[in-house]
């Protein structure tokens, strides 16, 4: 195979490598769908052999054709850059299976205060206005359950919003605060 084969397969195996990653990076960040990470699991691997073999036979091939090691090289170092790429989806990925991504809604129909979520982490909203919302990450440190006190109209209420979570279990989901417990997981 001619150097110029070499570079063209080089540059789209990085690219299409980078293109499909960033597709199954995106869909488990917006759906945190647990199918997501192991269909990202398996590209990881899949295309990790690819990339290694294409890598290895550039560098071969730059060995025996020294009119074309620098753009060899250059193409190499071009597949490389997807390592810390990759390296920072899984990183991302980590935090954000270890949260809690809760939208929360006011769907009582008052302006509710004080509004406290309890869990594994403790965090605030001020107030929420009658079909106001507010995401709120919930950090996952062990095992525990999250649940609400808030003030409606002066009164303490408190309701359930999952009643376990562990490391993890990290999920995006909605909940309408309207004074029932949804023990959702």
């Amino acid at each position: 195979m001619k150097s110029e084969n070499y570079i063209t397969l080089g540059k789209v195996t990085a690219l299409i490598s980078f293109i499909i990653g960033a597709i199954i990076f995106g869909g488990y960040f917006l759906t945190s769908n647990s199918d997501s990470l192991f269909i990202g699991y398996g590209f990881i691997v899949l295309a990790g052999i690819t990339n290694l073999i294409i890598l290895i036979a550039i560098i071969a091939k730059s060995n025996s054709d020294s009119t074309n090691r620098k753009k060899l090289l250059k193409t190499g170092g071009l597949m490389l850059i997807n390592l810390p790429i990759m390296l920072t989806f899984i990183w991302i990925s980590l935090i954000v299976i270890g949260n809690m991504r809760i939208t929360f809604t006011n769907a009582t129909g008052s302006n509710l205060t004080d509004i406290k979520i309890v869990g594994c982490e403790t965090k605030y909203i001020s107030e929420l206005k009658p079909k106001e919302s507010q995401t709120v990450w919930v950090g996952i440190t062990g095992d525990c359950s999250i649940t609400l006190e808030y003030l409606e109209n002066g009164m303490t209420k408190t309701e359930t919003v999952a009643g376990y979570v562990t490391n993890g279990m990290g999920q995006k989901i909605k909940h309408n605060i309207d004074g029932k417990d949804k023990d959702i997981l």
